[in-house]
């Protein structure tokens, strides 16, 4: 992914409010003021929810990912809290077909026996191959050289006169991966070392990282740093083993869906995931964004108001293996139940401890990945909220890794908010927003480490906020938000979207 490019939320002005229909910087578009609502949902309530969440993930295997016992007991607390508040809470359950990855091993075995250490060294690929295999190393097509550009492995070609049995090497680029991997297993491979690109200086295109190949593989799969893997690109005589062991589990779970009153040919979705990754508690991911929207909910009951329009709190199963939990929501839409949802609002990670204030960026200006028609004015009620408390954002891409890609994939509009995972906090950043430049932004992104401890309070409130503000402005909006929304995909021509878990990322 990209440097996000800094830009500052610019205060309301008149033009800005009749453009986007919104009044003052801290009020809906009627008028209705967002205070009380702000001022009723702190992180001191949010926090007891992550405890609580915490509680489970420690009772049950250190995680709360879906289809296990974690997940069951964090359903059911969103629910009694639910229902103690008035809601119904309906559980819409779905099933698919889970990777879990058991053990995965990677060694060099000549000319120099190294044994490299998982999640520092490589990891295994989601949906590898099982199987455990030693045999001399082939690189295909790579290019270690000037902007190290690459379709290593994306065509049969790569690997004409590749030698049967034995491990290909490839270079990231271009094409998906599980591409790759197939066209090494027809050309005779019997497992692939994947290292990455090395182009754009950046991390991502450096560092170790995490890849899905999306569907089962017949060969066992690994990937590692460029350096690494240029490193074993120049070993002459190189002999390598790869073990995986892994299964594909059916898996049940489900999304919990709670109404308010309001008008159901305006529904708002604001939704959170609520599943951990099965490596941790997942507090930050996701259990901040799923406390953050509990508490919202429960205020919004508490103030005894009837939103205009009807409010949709979604806690979705599944997004860990792939966005699953929302995109079956959506395929169970009919045209009119999409015609009749004006937005999504998606809050997943709002809590790093080494943040940023991240805005989906709506309109486009900053990526070039347009969500459906209403988007933007999306972005902007957000940026406008934040520049009102005197609080800088930047825009984050629609990149398609979060729950809001079925929606804008289908034109129904989306925004949200993220401080932040994986990525590693600039110079620039660190100016603006504090933290430590050169580190994640989340250090325990998909570890156990991401615990309660690993999400800052302060940032909470400022995004638990903003999340209130804006869900009560659309929950009060008279104005129109998406306009032409259509189903089937046509809302967006982000063709190439790449999201977590359910699809290679290039």
């Amino acid at each position: 992914m990209k440097t996000h490019r800094f830009r500052r939320g610019a205060a309301i002005t008149a033009a800005t409010a009749l453009a986007f229909g919104i009044g003052l910087p801290a009020q809906a578009d009627n008028g209705t003021n967002t205070s009380a609502l702000r001022d009723a949902v702190t992180a001191e309530n949010i926090f007891s929810h992550l405890q609580a969440l915490q509680d489970v993930a420690d009772a049950n295997g250190g995680n709360r990912a879906a289809g296990t016992p974690g997940y069951e007991a964090s359903a059911q607390y969103i629910e009694a809290q639910l229902v103690a508040a008035g809601y119904t809470p309906v559980r819409q359950t779905f099933s698919y077909e889970r990777f879990v990855l058991n053990s995965a091993d990677f060694e060099q075995v000549a000319p120099t026996p190294t044994v490299y250490a998982a999640a520092e060294d490589f990891l295994g690929m989601d949906y590898s191959g099982s199987g455990d295999v030693t045999a001399p190393v082939t690189a295909v097509d790579i290019n270690l050289a000037g902007d190290r550009a690459s379709t290593s492995g994306c065509e049969a070609a790569d690997f004409a006169g590749f030698p049967t049995g034995n491990i290909a090497l490839i270079q990231r680029g271009t094409c998906d991966f599980a591409l790759k991997v197939s066209n090494a297993a027809a050309a005779g491979a019997v497992g692939v070392v994947l290292f990455n690109q090395g182009n754009g200086g950046t991390p991502d295109r450096l560092d170790l990282f995490g890849g899905t190949l999306g569907t089962p593989q017949a060969i066992p799969a690994v990937t590692t740093s460029f350096d690494l893997g240029a490193e074993l690109a120049g070993t002459v005589g190189l002999e390598v083993r790869i073990a995986v062991d892994a299964e594909i589990v059916q898996t049940e779970t489900f999304n919990i869906l709670a109404d308010t009153a309001g008008r159901a040919d305006r529904t708002v979705v604001v939704g959170a995931h609520l599943d951990s990754v099965s490596e941790g508690p997942g507090i930050n991911d996701n259990g901040s964004g799923s406390a953050a929207i509990l508490e919202t909910a429960l205020q919004i009951a508490a103030s005894g108001d009837e939103p205009r329009n009807r409010v949709r709190f979604a806690f979705w199963g599944g997004e860990e293996d792939g966005l699953l939990g929302s995109e079956y929501y959506v395929s169970q839409l009919t045209k009119k139940d999409i015609k009749q949802h004006a937005l999504n609002l998606n809050f997943d990670m709002v809590g790093s401890p080494n943040a940023v204030r991240f805005v989906y960026d709506g309109d486009g200006d900053a990526f070039g990945l347009t969500g459906p028609n209403g988007s933007a004015n999306v972005e902007h009620v957000f940026e406008d909220y934040f520049a009102s408390q005197g609080l800088a954002t930047e825009p984050t891409a629609f990149d398609g890794r979060s729950d809001y890609f079925a929606f804008i994939n289908n034109g129904i509009p989306a925004g949200g908010l993220f401080t932040g995972a994986e990525e590693i906090k600039t110079e620039e950043q660190a100016a603006i927003y504090g933290g430590t430049a050169g580190e994640a932004y989340d250090p325990c992104y998909h570890q156990a480490c991401d615990t309660v401890d690993n999400v800052d309070p302060v940032v909470l409130e400022q995004m638990a906020d903003a999340i209130a503000h804006t869900t009560l402005t659309f929950a009060e909006t008279t104005s129109a938000i998406n306009g032409t929304a259509k189903g089937n995909g046509k809302g967006t021509d982000n063709s190439k979207m790449l999201f977590k878990g359910h699809q290679a990322i290039r």
